[in-house]
């Protein structure tokens, strides 16, 4: 605990630049952090998110002391700070530390190789879904403090693409868009307008940390 400082994530505040030395790795006690891929154009995709079920700096666990992933404040919300100096010491010293970690990147893994999965095979709408679900589990408010330009950049497409796709869901009374905001309407329709994707993370998340979620 004495490693740990606690810090207010703000929105779109970039935690970790890539190809920069993992200098630290935080722990989201809310809010939701994405690891994005940057291409050489600037443009970026997002490949994971990040919540209060794990921690940044995945690479730390099997030593790495560079990163090349940018971290980004999705959600806003607040983490614990622990050098990786600190954390690599702590995954030395304390064997239940270290399998907490192992499970964690497992569960990482996983969403990680799901993810490519489901854009490869399902629609936009579908996507988008899974997409505010997983934002949903990890800020838990129906309203969501993210924009449009947000989504379409995360989700790797143009802005009219998914505004439409955004309608859909919309016209469906799933959710409602505000300026800034997306708001759930509806939890269980938009679970069942998502790919199977959603559960399947849930699911294998929740088996490899079983406290993830409090209904499990």
């Amino acid at each position: 605990m004495p490693e740990l400082e606690h810090i207010r994530c703000q929105r779109e505040q970039v935690l970790m630049d890539a190809d920069s030395s993992i200098d630290h790795v935080f722990f989201p006690d809310s809010g939701v952090v994405s690891v994005l891929a940057v291409y050489a154009d600037g443009h970026v995709i997002e490949m994971a998110t990040i919540g209060r079920e794990g921690c940044t700096g995945m690479q730390a666990v099997f030593g790495a002391k560079s990163s090349s992933v940018q971290l980004l404040v999705q959600i806003p919300g607040s983490a614990a700070r622990m050098s990786r100096v600190a954390f690599t010491r702590a995954m030395q010293s304390m064997p239940s530390f270290r399998g907490l970690m192992f499970a964690y990147v497992q569960a990482f893994l996983e969403q990680v190789m799901l993810s490519v999965a489901c854009n490869g095979s399902h629609s936009l709408k579908e996507r988008l879904a899974r997409w505010l679900l997983m934002m949903r589990d990890r800020a838990d408010n129906d309203a969501l403090p993210i924009t449009q330009n947000l989504l379409a950049e995360m989700l790797g497409v143009q802005r009219p693409t998914v505004t439409n796709a955004a309608k859909e869901l919309e016209r469906a009374g799933l959710i409602e868009r505000g300026r800034r905001q997306v708001t759930i309407l509806d939890r269980q329709g938009l679970t069942e307008a998502s790919c199977e994707c959603y559960r399947l993370v849930r699911a294998r998340v929740a088996f490899h940390l079983p406290k993830t979620y409090p209904e499990n």
